[in-house]
């Protein structure tokens, strides 16, 4: 009989997070692997990896997400859902358009 726990944990999904620019700055890294069930997941888990950098949540703060090409826009990071081998980009306003 599976329990809650397996439940929950069969929601989680691996991909990647793509960082650009300022965000790519302040996580050090162009990319890095998530493993998440939501966006708001994927995010808090980023921000807990790199709680050694102080600006790195601060620009997060700033970015738009695309989730597999598609802006996520206002919606609530909560309700949306990664997919298994998806890929978040994380964009920081860019001067100039």
């Amino acid at each position: 009989m599976r329990g809650s726990t397996e439940t929950e944990t069969a929601r989680v999904r691996q991909g990647v997070i793509r960082y650009w620019a300022a965000a790519k700055a302040e996580a050090g890294t162009a990319e890095e692997p998530y493993r998440a069930a939501t966006l708001a997941e994927a995010l808090d888990a980023a921000r807990q990896l790199h709680a050694d950098r102080p600006k790195f949540a601060q620009v997060l703060s700033l970015c738009s997400f695309l989730v597999d090409g598609a802006p996520v826009g206002t919606r609530d990071h909560a309700t949306v859902e990664l997919a298994e081998g998806g890929t978040v980009e994380v964009l920081p306003p860019f001067a100039g358009g």
